[in-house]
């Protein structure tokens, strides 16, 4: 296609028309065009967001610039939507914490995404309950058990009822909540969903004993224990978030997002943000985020480079993590940019530093909400149904991750 260096960039951002992402990407947006003089115009879409950019597709009139869940890397990709990004044109690439580079890649090794902006999992404790129960904060999965115990059945809340869980978990099978949640316990047990086997080729890895042992520890947390809120395998995070804020639960493992709604709503001298307690591996946490996507058939390549360049810069950065709410940038990717030099508040610290010590990202395969889908449901049984037998339940599950592998034409041989 002939290249226009001067025509205006499309950007779509897939966030709510009107609310703080959108007025994070203009802020994002006007900064860019004061750097370089480049116009941009940019275009919130939530609802039906994929339904439309296919349309667009269809056209053949794609945005320059999408802004959208690491996620969705393998399905844009395999639809051919993305252009490669050659990192020789983004000059601050080098700067980019080294799995935040590798998220943009597909399962070819080639570079279709840059991340802008990074979530992990840290453990949310309410402080007071802690304090009067007299526990130490949690270092590994004894501890976190002991706590999770404690807080159901010690009555930490001195209500005299026994009302209270020790954790909050969304395990509903919508969207593969329960998948979603569950990986940061999978992942830090060793085991996995499904695990690379070379050349872009995958295998299932849900019935191996650390796998295993990661969900017959945590199926034990609520069939044993009872120490997860009752009602979780149908709850997705909303009604969970409420568990956590009424003061119905006490731990809650999850990103950073919703510090401003808990602050506001619970109190921020009521609880802490911790690491992840250590696993029987590591502690190894759910890292996701949002990714620049350069699109196939733009007129101006030369302005798509250099936005994702400003967007992963250190002045980009910076930009995207001002404001309360309305910014683009939760944690930094780029490895110059102390996070403290924004947000003072140390517990945004504590989730940037489990980012780029323990974050993991979900691997960018054709199609990954399939496999986040099917091992949810799985997942949600498990813990639905205390009769199951985990290892043939999980045994099962490998068998549909090996079809829906061999779908994708990644299985190994």
């Amino acid at each position: 296609m002939e290249q226009d260096s001067e025509a205006t960039l499309q950007l779509w951002t897939r966030t709510t028309p009107g609310g703080p992402g959108e007025k994070g990407t203009l802020a994002l947006a006007a900064a860019f065009e004061k750097a370089t003089g480049q116009k941009v115009e940019v275009t919130a879409i939530f609802d039906d967001f994929e339904t439309k950019l296919q349309q667009r597709a269809a056209q053949r009139d794609l945005p320059d610039i999408v802004m959208n869940d690491v996620t969705q890397l393998g399905a844009m990709h395999g639809q051919g939507l993305l252009r490669e990004i050659d990192l020789d044109k983004i000059e601050h690439s080098d700067q980019l914490v080294a799995q935040g580079l590798d998220s943009g890649k597909s399962v070819d090794g080639k570079q279709y995404g840059l991340p802008y902006s990074a979530q992990a999992t840290a453990l949310l404790i309410r402080k007071d309950w802690r304090q009067k129960l007299k526990l130490d904060i949690p270092r590994d999965w004894d501890d976190f058990t002991a706590m999770a115990e404690a807080f159901t059945a010690k009555d930490p809340d001195g209500d005299g009822k026994k009302n209270t869980y020790g954790l909050a978990a969304p395990l509903s099978t919508k969207r593969g909540y329960a998948s979603w949640y569950f990986s940061n316990f999978l992942w830090a047990a060793g085991g996995d969903f499904i695990t690379e086997a070379g050349s872009g080729t995958y295998k299932p890895a849900m019935s191996t004993k650390e796998s295993v042992k990661a969900v017959q520890w945590f199926r034990d947390l609520g069939c044993e224990d009872k120490a997860i809120q009752p009602g979780a395998v149908t709850m997705d995070t909303p009604p969970t978030n409420e568990t956590f804020e009424s003061g119905r639960t006490g731990m809650f493992a999850v990103g950073p997002y919703l510090l401003p709604r808990f602050d506001e709503v619970l109190g921020k001298d009521k609880y802490e943000v911790v690491p992840m307690p250590k696993g029987p591996k590591d502690a190894t946490v759910l890292a996701e985020g949002g990714t620049v996507y350069l699109m196939a058939g733009s007129e101006n390549r030369a302005g798509q480079d250099a936005f994702a360049d400003f967007a992963v810069s250190a002045e980009g950065q910076r930009t995207g993590m001002r404001g309360e709410t309305g910014f683009t940038v939760q944690l930094p990717v780029n490895k110059t940019v102390d996070i403290s030099e924004v947000r003072p508040d140390p517990r945004w610290q504590t989730y940037a530093e489990a980012y780029r010590s323990s974050g993991r990202y979900a691997p960018s395969i054709p199609n990954w909400s399939a496999v986040r889908q099917t091992t949810a449901e799985t997942v949600n049984a498990l813990m639905a149904d205390c009769d199951l037998d985990t290892r043939g339940e999980l045994r099962d599950l490998d068998k549909k991750l090996a079809a829906l592998l061999e779908e994708q034409g990644i299985a190994a041989s």
